[in-house]
């Protein structure tokens, strides 16, 4: 047993070292003015947002179910806590993360993860679209007409990213166009704009506090709402990102552990001044791309991250900006699913529409959450409408009619069903044979019950024969038609 610990420590966590430590390094570095900018729009200290990609990515590392995934402060989590911060303040936010945890921990224990089986392909496939462009629009204000030289950057940085690894692998491609263009800047004191414009950056550890708040039923009734929001949401785009890293790197996760890791780094960021966090597709998209495999890229990304506050504070506020855009407009270009456009042409029109449908809420709403609900939503109308025709033919022998049902007997195929048969015949043996069908509901049962009231309306002598053992259960409990003139037969 203890020779099976050891060698799945070493599987993952030093498998694949010298990859993940750069790609973790290469991480922390976009990390920091993506921090920043969610922990603006959350309307806090940029601090926060930095504690908590800190605290997050570290403690996720350890206890998360997706090996080389990273989690930190995001955008998504970030628009859900404006109302909160502007309307009650900073330490109410602390405390909706530390519940939002809780939330989080209990959807673990409960195996949440289990429900990711429902989500469709079209619905994933549009979320992963939907976060490419989100990802680029989102590095548009720092290139766009700004200055010929800032374009310039964000040219010559995808230059890197794209050709050097062509030529040279040893170390990742972003990483050298960070640390050559911001040296390239620094020296030729070139006007542009950087990580520091976008805000102070303190040069201290998180320390450990408890929410200033009074403990109480109407606190739990203001935070309650938003942290329950940020619970679906923060597991939602967790779990996508986790199903979207297992592709990427062909390996499995356990998504239901990943719930409840998740919520535990939330409880314990909110205890050490950290916004919520979760899952960053564009940040796990560059850690795959630089190399990075197991939790030691993770925990690498966490630990450098606060390095270069502490340390290299005062170098890292001078990192150009466009630079780190042109890495994320490479992360979203590599992030969006190219062969949409032919799966638009040749998926069914209904799942064409879902993934189209799941990519236009998201981006208009920017909310994750309600986008991929919206595209689950459609596929099970769509899934219910494609199964709700139920074909009944007839066979008439004398004085005896059957009836042949075949397909899905339920709340969206009760009407068809109803409609399918003549009811003005008087003094028939009328038999309803569901050899071929299923019934599933009430509403399924209700039809049946309508069909055999309307024939022995007219005395008819009407028999019910091959429902299946679950059929048969649901019918014996729920149907109304039992008596001398409705036999019914299992076989």
């Amino acid at each position: 047993m203890e020779v099976q610990v050891i060698e799945r420590i070493k599987q993952e966590w030093f498998s694949n070292t010298k990859s993940d430590i750069l790609a973790g390094i290469v991480v922390a570095l976009a990390l920091i003015p993506e921090a920043i900018a969610f922990s603006i729009i959350a309307g806090v200290d940029p601090m926060v947002g930095l504690y908590a990609s800190f605290c997050i990515a570290v403690i996720i590392s350890f206890i998360g179910g997706r090996p080389g995934m990273i989690s930190a402060a995001t955008g998504a989590m970030a628009l859900l806590m404006v109302p909160l911060v502007k309307e009650h303040g900073i330490q109410y936010l602390l405390a909706a993360t530390v519940l939002t945890g809780i939330i989080q921990l209990l959807f673990g224990i409960f195996k949440i993860g289990k429900l990711m089986k429902f989500i469709p392909r079209a619905v994933m496939i549009g979320f992963v679209n939907a976060l490419a462009i989100l990802i680029f629009m989102a590095q548009v204000p720092h290139f766009v007409g700004i200055s010929t030289l800032t374009y310039i950057f964000v040219a010559v940085t995808l230059i890197i990213v794209y050709v050097l690894p062509r030529f040279f692998k040893a170390i990742p491609a972003p990483l050298i166009a960070i640390v050559v263009l911001t040296a390239a800047a620094i020296w030729g004191n070139l006007d542009l704009g950087t990580v520091g414009e976008l805000g102070v950056i303190t040069q201290s550890l998180p320390s450990f506090l408890i929410p200033n708040i009074p403990f109480n039923l109407e606190t739990l009734q203001i935070i309650f709402p938003y942290s329950i929001s940020l619970a679906v949401v923060g597991l939602v785009e967790s779990l996508l990102t986790s199903s979207i890293v297992d592709d990427m790197t062909e390996t499995e996760s356990n998504k239901n552990k990943e719930a409840r890791g998740q919520g535990i780094a939330n409880i314990i960021t909110g205890f050490f001044g950290g916004m919520a966090g979760c899952a960053m597709i564009g940040q796990s998209v560059i850690n795959v791309k630089s190399g990075g495999r197991t939790r030691l890229s993770t925990f690498v990304a966490g630990v450098f991250l606060m390095f270069l506050i502490i340390v290299l504070g005062g170098v890292v506020v001078q990192i150009p900006m466009p630079v780190l855009a042109g890495i994320m407009i490479m992360v979203s270009i590599g992030t969006f699913d190219w062969s949409s456009f032919s799966y638009v042409r040749k998926a069914p029109k209904s799942d064409a529409f879902v993934m189209l449908a799941t990519v236009i809420v998201v981006v208009v709403t920017d909310n994750l959450a309600i986008g991929v609900l919206l595209g689950i939503i459609l596929s099970a109308i769509f899934f219910a409408s494609k199964i709700s025709k139920v074909s009944v033919t007839s066979e008439i022998r004398g004085n005896k009619t059957t009836f042949k049902i075949s397909g899905q007997l339920f709340f969206a195929s009760v009407e068809g069903f109803v409609n399918a048969f003549d009811y003005n015949v008087t003094d028939k043996d009328i038999v309803l044979d569901f050899s071929n069908a299923h019934i599933w509901d009430d509403s399924g049962v209700g039809a049946v019950d309508k069909v055999v009231i309307k024939y022995r309306a007219n005395h008819n002598r009407v028999t019910i024969k091959g429902l299946n053992a679950s059929s048969e259960k649901i019918v014996n409990r729920l149907a109304v038609y039992h008596d001398s003139n409705a036999q019914l037969k299992s076989h």
